[in-house]
């Protein structure tokens, strides 16, 4: 194709938007609209999944020693446990440290209860935090754990403990948003591009004379499909900008104003940049594409003459 018949098409593409005002605001605020709940439900889904991995990244295992277990026991204990394959890390924590954390829960009004509970009146036993690679791996680690005692005349390790009815009842509820919040994403997907054709549809329909007449006079259908193709384009990449910025706009202003309220509760919202190219970028390519989808299934009925 032609460089001077590129330009043409890119030419008639801008002044066909331009020359049916009302229809062209009506694509493009149909795709803005379709595309902002979209978006919304879409930055909805990606920080309850960031929440999710929060709460999933704060599961361990704490593996708690007999009261007498010595420093060499409880190395080679370690040492078994970072053996296992599925154990990312192994913390050691001393009944020192332990009754340090201790005081430290209960606050200024708990201290006192705690004097006289130093060096050896320490209740405390050491003990160890397990992490591992896969929170959802943390059953099974707890299991390898409790099986170093069958080869432990001594049985070092009194308790392991991880929260297990309390951790099950996480990770399903965990996994029950993650799929739900996909679930709805997609079904929004779909309804915004059926509702984003069918405006297409509506433009394309109301100059179907003009298409009629350019295919008598001899224009083929290339030459005909390429301006509405661009129109398409340009509709679609204008309300998808329109609604990722005011989506980007409103969420940056949400994370500033509220982030320092949450982040009281540990909880931490996706990052601006995170969200910029995964809802923004996606919101764009997608607007983009459905706009020239549309105006090439519609304009196809109408170059039949």
């Amino acid at each position: 194709m032609k460089f001077s018949t590129v330009a043409r098409h890119i030419r008639e593409g801008f002044k066909n938007v331009g020359r049916n005002g009302w229809m062209t605001f009506a694509s493009v605020s149909s795709i803005a609209v379709s595309l902002f709940i979209l978006g919304i439900f879409m930055l909805l889904a990606l920080n309850v999944n960031k929440l999710a991995d929060q709460l999933d990244s704060q599961v361990q295992i704490n593996v708690y020693l007999q009261l007498d277990t010595v420093k060499a026991k409880s190395d080679a204990i370690e040492r078994s446990i970072k053996r296992i394959p599925e154990v990312k890390s192994v913390t050691f924590v001393s009944k020192d440290e332990g009754l340090k954390r201790f005081r430290e829960s209960m606050g200024a009004d708990g201290k006192d209860a705690l004097d006289g509970y130093e060096k050896e009146n320490n209740p405390l036993p050491d003990s160890f935090e397990v992490e591992a690679f896969d929170p959802q791996k943390v059953s099974f680690i707890a299991k390898q754990i409790e099986a170093l005692n069958l080869t432990d005349p001594a049985k070092s390790i009194t308790k392991v403990k991880y929260g297990k009815e309390t951790i099950e009842k996480l990770f399903s509820i965990t996994n029950a948003v993650r799929n739900i919040g996909i679930f709805i994403v997609l079904g929004l997907a779909v309804m915004a591009m059926f509702l984003i054709s069918t405006t297409i549809k509506m433009t394309i329909i109301a100059r179907r004379r003009e298409i009629s007449i350019m295919k008598l006079v001899g224009a083929t259908n290339s030459f005909i499909r390429w301006p509405f193709f661009i129109e398409g384009a340009i509709i679609g990449f204008g309300g998808s900008f329109i609604s990722s910025a005011i989506l980007m706009y409103g969420y940056s202003q949400l994370v500033r104003t509220t982030s320092a309220d949450v982040g009281l509760y540990m909880i931490e919202f996706a990052t601006v940049n995170e969200v910029r190219f995964l809802v923004g970028g996606t919101i764009v390519v997608l607007g983009t594409l459905l706009g020239i989808w549309g105006s090439t299934i519609s304009v196809r009925r109408y170059l039949k003459v």
